[in-house]
């Protein structure tokens, strides 16, 4: 698997493995420890090297199980995590961005991934309660004590992005950027390829919607994804347009729409590493096989033209609390 520079310090591989949904968010059928451990183990051999999780997933069982699945991997692949969200009553968020919660939660999340120093360590969230620089310098402080290695952000805004970046310098954001979820590419991406900076594209498959597999009435009961007004009964009819298509590109190279999407997302730069997230084997052994997949000018093309999604929104955690904390 060819391998990708978020930035000057930290280099990885071109698709991530976002571990989120093996404890948190959707639903709890399939769902179990020993076979996301399978999976992730699985993805190491496969040549990913780049894991994302946060506290907040779980909360905290997720980075429970990432730490013991790559035990016998320390030094060979970046584990990514996030902090500044605090998991509340009936799956409400809070944000924490003081000094005081960062540094308890990452002494936390050292623990319980079982390692010396975070590789990149994100603010899931930034606090409007407490002063950004405040937050950052925080943050930068656990760089200087050598607890983690690289900074990263999500869900800023760009006006945000350049002030941090001046406290400290931000290796990577993260973002959802999908075929569905296009709104990035004009402000954030370019922002990111101006100042040499990582773009992690979180559920580039659309939360499994683009895959063509999953639809509202094919939910858990408990699934976040249940809220999301794109699997809703009338944007679902309207939005599988959007699979069609991609299921008309995906013939021409004898792909799926998964791995159309996660190449479409790879497309959209140099320094854009799709993170789709899976707690199977199967579908991991398809995600992966997307990252040889090249679309050609007219494939892109023919996506660029697809219908806008009906019922997208923003999963900012201060409109809507109850979703999942991606």
């Amino acid at each position: 698997m060819q391998k990708i520079s978020l930035s000057t310090n930290l280099k990885v591989s071109s698709l991530g493995l976002g571990c989120s949904s093996m404890s948190h968010g959707y639903g709890p059928r399939e769902r179990d420890d020993e076979t996301s451990k399978a999976v992730i183990r699985r993805a190491v051999e496969f040549g990913v090297d780049l894991f994302d999780t946060a506290d907040v997933y779980g909360p905290w069982t997720n980075e429970e199980l990432l730490g013991e699945a790559l035990e016998a991997h320390r030094g060979d692949v970046i584990v990514a995590t996030k902090c500044g969200l605090v998991a509340g009553p009936g799956g409400k968020f809070s944000r924490d961005g003081s000094p005081a919660h960062l540094r308890r939660a990452c002494e936390g999340s050292l623990k319980r991934l079982r390692v010396e120093a975070i590789d990149l360590y994100q603010l899931h969230r930034v606090d409007p309660a407490v002063p950004i620089e405040e937050t950052w310098g925080a943050l930068a402080q656990l760089v200087a004590e050598g607890k983690v290695r690289n900074l990263g952000i999500s869900h800023a805004t760009v006006a945000e992005l350049d002030l941090v970046h001046r406290v400290h310098p931000i290796a990577a954001v993260q973002y959802e950027l999908s075929v569905w979820a296009k709104h990035n590419r004009a402000d954030v991406l370019p922002w990111c390829r101006e100042n040499g900076v990582g773009f992690l594209a979180f559920a580039p498959i659309g939360r499994g919607f683009l895959a063509g597999r999953v639809t509202g009435a094919s939910l858990d009961e408990g699934d976040s994804r249940a809220r999301d007004p794109r699997f809703g009964a009338e944007a679902a009819r309207v939005n599988e347009a959007i699979v069609a298509g991609l299921r008309v590109v995906a013939a021409r190279h004898d792909a799926t729409p998964a791995q159309v999407a996660i190449a479409w997302a790879l497309a959209q730069g140099d320094n854009v590493v799709p993170i789709p997230g899976t707690r199977t084997m199967r579908w991991l052994h398809e995600n992966v096989a997307a990252a040889d997949l090249r679309l050609t000018p007219e494939d892109l093309r023919e996506i660029e033209d697809l219908p806008a999604p009906m019922g997208y929104m923003s999963w900012d955690n201060a409109r809507f609390p109850a979703f999942p904390a991606g």
